[in-house]
């Protein structure tokens, strides 16, 4: 008896925590101190394809431009599905839904769903644009109110960029005075800052152990709880006037497709409705937002690009209208920087985790099935075989010789693949617009003696260190 009880923990032993033969490289353990966030730097020490251990759970982390491509597009059915995340676990009450989290025929149905459902809202045409051009003039009238004293901009681009979304998925836009929409978008932006520190690796490593004691994570989680109930209100306002020849929105939709599907095994459930609103919520909002802040903080760094950027506008646009997306092809500079902006501010630094479906290698080593897969995008925006100064803000990274655009392969903030960004053409639409919206009518600059810093503060996110603009009207 006992001697079946110490072959079966030995067993165990050496399944949790011996590696296979031709395993990536790593060390032991991760430092307690160190956060997820920070994996990505043992690539100078063991290679582009390496493994960490967190708690008692193995994941690879793949790094550079070629090796990233091989496991996220060329070898993308090996490595398709999410691993189980504690956080998610949690959060979602151990349900696998959501449009981030999901797996398999739920993800597919629901991604399909979201995309066929936000284009027939409005994404990626016309009409959109009018949408955020009609939020542009509303972000102007905001920042003509600082009558040119200095202001944090953060808060002002979370509420802009997130109406966009909000009324494609909701409906609605939020006035910038609505304290309790501000509050969400707080929550939102902790919340994020948290699940990417240390006490978000410590979670998903011992979540056992965490669960139980006091500590940021459960702020994080309330954070993300509060989120959830204020999207549940929404649907409960949506139930009592919903039309169902005449859906408004991306909840009115799958209110009605819950009607239509009921089973619950594609996901089309109130509360999956609830998690998928988040999901899109949550993307279609800190990502772009944060972008804009980077674009200030490059641009006012580099005050002769930012002249370069609006002398082009001036002559394409003019500053008496509001750009249209067929302006872009004739904005080839601006478009570069734009593009630079993306990848030097670098907001997403690790893609989401992935999971190999079968035994496979990557980078010569071997890869069992069900092993978790970080890829980090950082090292693709910055791959010293790619771009020319990948250290360095430079527009000229996107022109060729005659200042026409250029795009590059290994230009992927959206990531790549069958797990891309759902909202990247959203994305690139309000960057592109927002941004000469805003560089038609102002000119940006910080008070005497002050320094933006280009090191960026690092959670699942990474944003700029808070600053404070002038806003000169031009």
């Amino acid at each position: 008896m006992f001697k079946s009880l110490y072959e079966g923990c030995f067993t165990l032993f050496l399944s949790q925590y011996m590696n296979p033969q031709n395993y990536p490289p790593g060390p032991l353990a991760l430092p307690l101190f160190l956060s997820i966030i920070h994996c990505p730097q043992l690539a100078d020490v063991y290679g582009k394809v390496f493994s960490v251990r967190l708690g008692g759970e193995k994941m690879v982390f793949v790094s550079g431009y070629k090796m990233v491509r091989e496991a996220i597009v060329t070898q993308a059915d090996n490595f398709l599905d999410r691993p189980k995340d504690e956080i998610a676990n949690r959060f979602y009450l151990g349900d696998t839904g959501g449009l981030f989290m999901s797996n398999g025929e739920t993800w597919k149905r629901q991604r399909r769903f979201a995309l066929s459902t936000l284009r027939n809202f409005g994404l990626g045409k016309k009409n959109m644009e009018q949408s955020i051009c009609e939020e542009i003039r509303h972000l102007q009238e905001e920042m003509e109110k600082e009558k040119g004293e200095p202001f944090n901009p953060a808060s002002l681009f979370n509420n802009a960029v997130s109406n966009i979304i909000c009324q494609l998925v909701m409906g609605k836009r939020f006035d910038y005075s609505d304290h309790n929409f501000q509050i969400m978008l707080k929550y939102l932006s902790e919340a994020i800052r948290l699940e990417g520190s240390a006490w978000g690796t410590l979670y998903q490593a011992f979540p056992g152990v965490m669960k139980h004691l006091p500590g940021p994570h459960n702020t994080m989680f309330s954070h993300y709880n509060a989120i959830l109930e204020f999207i549940s209100q929404e649907v409960e306002s949506h139930k009592k006037d919903l039309d169902h020849s005449d859906p408004r929105d991306y909840i009115d939709a799958f209110i009605i497709e819950m009607a239509n599907h009921h089973e619950s095994v594609l996901g089309f459930t109130e509360f999956n409705l609830a998690l998928c609103s988040g999901d899109l919520f949550l993307a279609g909002t800190e990502t772009t937002s944060t972008t804009l802040l980077w674009a200030l903080v490059f641009l006012i760094k580099t005050p002769d690009i930012q002249d370069n950027v609006q002398a082009e506008i001036d002559k394409v646009i003019g500053q008496t209208r509001l750009p249209t997306m067929e302006d872009r092809p004739n904005l080839p500079y601006t478009n570069a920087v734009i593009h630079e902006i993306q990848r030097m501010g670098n907001i997403v630094p690790l893609n989401g985790p992935r999971m190999a479906a079968r035994d496979t290698t990557l980078g010569g080593y071997f890869i069992p099935k069900g092993t978790s897969l970080m890829p980090n995008l950082t090292s693709v925006l910055f791959d010293k075989t790619e771009w020319e100064t990948p250290d360095t803000f430079n527009p000229g990274h996107f022109l060729d010789a005659q200042g026409k655009f250029v795009k590059r392969e290994a230009f992927l903030p959206f990531s790549a693949g069958k797990r891309a960004c759902l909202g990247e053409g959203l994305a690139k639409m309000e960057l592109f617009l927002f941004l000469v919206g805003l560089l038609q009518k102002f000119s940006f600059s910080v008070p005497d003696g002050v320094e933006l810093r280009a090191e960026g503060l690092t959670g699942l996110t990474r944003l700029p260190h808070p600053f404070k603009v002038y806003v000169k009207v031009r």
